[in-house]
């Protein structure tokens, strides 16, 4: 951030919408929308988080000739902590943006909301430690940008239902990285699923990884240290709680702290419980109860998520959907009369007969999409849905915060997807969302 006062995230706002008065649309609407498209007539992109799956993605993105990235953003200048230890940051992102154009007009900003000020840009794409999500994505909706945002989609079930919410009133697009949507084997084993070849389903298994990896090689530093020069540490812990500096809590290692998101439960959670819910017809709805919830924690002076976890989740029709690190890795629809199973890159199934069951024209077709990228843009471009809509990933990720509830209260609970509380009880209840450090309050 530049070295000037703070506005807060309500004045930003307040400053954004003062420029239009469009009724229940966003504030700043898009050139494509009204007409006038850039003169290089590309949907412009901002990469927002240009660490680890940023920079993946970034280059992605560069890939399709209906793209134009002009802007990155990030706290962090140029630094390690990365997969493997490697560098990233603003500056590193930019120069290869600008080698890949063989130009110097990408832009790299340290504060998100200057890239939302932009209305020369269409489409950002959301990549920012989980506690981050939430309230950059409410105000890049509200500034009329359609969103590419990664998962885990929220840092509690209240932050993804503001999300949502926001979506949908200033009629954004957005697509959740959940890539594996757009995978050929998980789309082919839901079909299965839901044209009836492994009979009544009743039991869905979801094996996530375990133990809390160190992949930024940063773990073993957790000492107070002096914030790098070039790292706004401050702005990074944003709505979390304050924390001294150390390298084991920042980086890509961020997902084995609490503060700032779910361990391997979310991180994984964003993935395969999405393909079980899109496989037992459940993406706008959820459990009714989880039960049987049991794990070990992190003993790390830095880090506290489960390393070891199970829970289960009851469905209103009957269904378990099981969430384990013991689990077969995947996922495994369990019927009547046989079981599917998919991971990345391929599929099982019970029996030839049922891997080799054709899907007739006038059964249950889910939407295809081959590549997550380029749907989004598709979408950005038509205005239809993506195959990873943002209700369904809130939905989804869900299931996720209801198994970390469940093993930090230690019991069984009823839950009530439509009014996504926990009936009568209160405990539960406040584990739904988190207080957000002034002034980052949303």
């Amino acid at each position: 951030m530049k070295n000037t006062p703070c506005i807060s995230r309500r004045q930003f706002l307040k400053r954004s919408t003062a420029t239009a008065s469009l009724v229940a649309f966003p504030s700043i609407v898009p050139a494509r929308v009204l007409g006038a498209e850039a003169p290089s007539n590309k949907i412009t992109m901002a990469i927002i988080g240009t660490g680890n799956q940023g920079t993946n993605d970034m280059m992605g993105f560069l890939q399709d000739r209906r793209v134009r990235v002009v802007a990155v953003c990030d706290l962090n200048r140029e630094g390690p902590g990365y997969w493997g230890g490697g560098i990233a940051g603003r500056d590193p992102a930019r120069l290869r943006v600008n080698n890949h154009y063989q130009d110097n007009s990408c832009t790299a900003y340290e504060d998100y909301r200057d890239v939302l000020a932009r209305q020369d840009i269409d489409a950002v794409e959301i990549a920012v430690p989980d506690h981050w999500h939430a309230p950059l994505a409410v105000d890049a909706a509200r500034a009329g940008k359609d969103i590419y945002g990664q998962k885990p989609l929220s840092l509690t079930i209240r932050d993804g239902r503001l999300m949502s919410d926001a979506v949908k009133r200033y009629g954004i697009i957005w697509q959740t990285g959940s890539q594996q949507r757009s995978d050929w084997n998980f789309r082919r084993v839901c079909e299965l699923v839901l044209n009836g070849r492994i009979g009544k389903l009743h039991t869905v298994r979801c094996g996530l990884p375990g133990g809390i990896p160190d992949y930024g090689r940063t773990a073993a530093h957790t000492e107070t240290t002096p914030v790098p020069d070039g790292f706004n540490y401050d702005m990074w812990l944003g709505p979390a709680p304050w924390a001294p500096y150390c390298p084991a809590r920042c980086g890509v290692n961020f997902r084995w702290v609490s503060d700032y998101s779910g361990g391997q439960i979310t991180d994984w959670g964003g993935h395969h419980p999405d393909i079980a819910q899109w496989g037992m017809g459940t993406e706008y709805t959820g459990p009714i109860e989880v039960k049987n919830a049991h794990g070990t924690f992190a003993d790390h002076p830095v880090y506290n998520t489960a390393t070891q976890y199970h829970f289960e989740c009851l469905y209103k029709n009957g269904v378990t959907l099981i969430v384990s690190n013991t689990e077969r890795g995947g996922v495994t629809f369990q019927g009547s009369d046989g079981w599917v199973w998919a991971n990345r890159g391929s599929h099982q199934a019970s029996s030839d007969a049922i891997r080799n069951s054709v899907i007739e024209p006038n059964e249950i077709h889910l939407y295809k999409s081959e590549n997550h990228f380029r749907n989004f843009i598709d979408c950005v471009i038509s205005r239809q849905e993506t195959v990873a809509p943002v209700e369904v990933a809130h939905r989804s990720i869900t299931i996720a915060h209801l198994g970390n509830i469940a093993l930090s209260t230690g019991r069984t609970l009823k839950w009530d997807p439509d009014t996504e509380t926990f009936p009568e009880d209160v405990d539960a209840n406040r584990l739904l969302s988190r207080s957000a450090r002034s002034p980052w309050c949303y």
